[in-house]
């Protein structure tokens, strides 16, 4: 072969080939403070501002008055640091369906030959040079691309599922920050009313009106009050915690919860029918589950496609060493005696059946447990409505009693025993509406409907 003809073939090799280039990405100190930085809150107002989920949607920010819920569940999705990891798998499929969607190089086949003994006498250099390409790629590159879009299309529902998951984790524990201020308020209540039972009742031993016993057990119930209401302050710096961890913000970060929240009217009562119609087109994993069914239906036709033998065809040009220089067309076909792709159509087969059977079960237990959280907040207003009535009536007694006291027609330390009792049950009746809370960010994530809290 001449000169030129070598260079001819490196030219080409170079223009047919893409050069990616390297960029390095160092897992360094300055990434690791990069990380453990508090976000720039005007830069999480504009995101927050502009997001884009399929069941979130966009809030106006106004931090001046702290952190309502709805806020905190928004401030999540853009902030938290674990979900920067979860959307990369979007960039990962992306990936996967540009490769879908790439077809096999062409092959280049060279040789060159030179006579080397025997009758040389007038002899050439002989060569051959061949380009191949196999056409059945064709046949199974849509199904592929089908398949890669597909799941595509299921990690962006994944993603999505996450980050409503992320965000609901934010506002539940907004709402528990909530709840444990005014937890704390009411023991702060109790152990200012049982420090002064505790007095009257020193006071009454001393003149001989109550026995030690009584002492004993007004000295228990006041230190009962003071442990818990450590217990309380501890539980509400853990919640503030989670609160910043979810947020993406440092411990040592102080964010103010906003105060004006209507807690009592939240969340709404909804019918069950309304919730459970339509519910695999809400839920996100369940959507994400049928769109990963659709890729694999792809896996399977493209598996049944492989079936037909691989053809590859080629242009060759050769010379001989007796000068002779010959051009033509190569033909290549596999035939299929041994490996018929069967054992493949069997797994992509098998495979589907598997996922069909598991979205049917996933939506079932979808269904069953919307009906759950449904029957449990039911039960716990039901209690909520028993432990209003309850707080009412001792409400009435204990201003019964105070008449009584003001006429000297009642004993002051029943009175305040009342009045413990009363704290007691509004307590209780906190805890409840906690609950009731807790049970309502639940059926956000089960039903897949946003509930604002206003």
């Amino acid at each position: 072969m001449e000169k030129r003809d070598w260079k001819f073939w490196i030219v080409l090799l170079f223009l047919l080939s893409g050069c990616a280039t390297y960029h390095p990405l160092p897992l360094n100190k300055k990434a690791e403070e990069e990380v453990l930085k508090a976000p720039d809150l005007k830069t999480l107002e504009i995101k927050a501002s502009k997001i884009n989920h399929p069941l979130l949607k966009p809030v106006k920010f106004d931090l001046r008055d702290g952190l309502s819920p709805d806020e905190a569940a928004i401030l999540a999705v853009v902030a938290n640091p674990r979900l920067r990891a979860v959307r990369d798998e979007k960039k990962i499929a992306s990936a996967q369906l540009l490769q879908a969607g790439l077809l096999p190089n062409p092959q280049l086949t060279a040789s060159y030959e030179v006579p080397t003994g025997g009758m040389t006498s007038g002899t050439v250099n002989a060569y051959t040079a061949q380009l191949d390409w196999e056409i059945t790629a064709l046949l199974t590159r849509g199904t592929k691309v089908s398949s890669a879009r597909a799941e595509k299309a299921a990690v962006d529902l994944t993603v999505a599922w996450k980050e409503w998951q992320v965000a609901e984790a934010a506002k539940l524990h907004t709402l528990r920050l909530l709840w444990a201020e005014k937890n704390l308020v009411l023991l702060k209540k109790a152990r200012s009313k049982l420090k002064e039972n505790l007095i009257l009742v020193k006071r009454a031993v001393y003149l001989g009106e109550k026995t030690v016993v009584d002492l004993t057990a007004a000295r228990a119930a006041y230190q009962q009050v003071k442990l818990e209401l450590e217990t309380a302050r501890q539980e509400m710096e853990q919640e503030r915690l989670t609160l910043n961890r979810i947020l993406g913000f440092p411990p040592k970060v102080h964010l103010k919860v906003q105060k004006n929240v209507r807690l009592l009217s939240w969340p709404p009562q909804l019918e069950g029918e309304k919730l459970l119609f339509g519910l695999s087109k809400r839920r996100l994993d369940l959507l994400a589950f049928k769109m990963s069914y659709r890729g694999q239906e792809e896996r399977l036709r493209a598996a049944v496609l492989s079936q037909f033998p691989k053809i590859g065809i080629g242009l060759l040009r050769a010379r001989d060493t007796g000068d002779v220089i010959t051009t033509g067309l190569a033909v290549a076909i596999e035939l299929p005696f041994f490996n018929r792709g069967q054992a493949r159509i069997a797994l992509e087969r098998a495979t589907r059946k598997k996922l069909y059977d598991e979205y049917l079960a996933r939506l079932f237990e979808a269904r069953a447990e919307v009906a759950s959280i449904l029957e449990k907040l039911s039960f716990a207003r039901r209690k909520i409505i028993a432990s209003e009535r309850a707080v009412a009536a001792i409400e009435k007694m204990l201003a019964t009693y105070k008449k009584a006291l003001d006429q000297g027609n009642a004993d002051i330390l029943s009175y305040h025993q009342e009045q413990s009792e009363l704290i007691a049950k509004r307590l209780e009746l906190l805890r409840l509406r906690q609950r009731q809370s807790d049970l309502g960010v639940a059926l956000e994530i089960a039903s897949g409907v946003y509930l604002p809290v206003r």
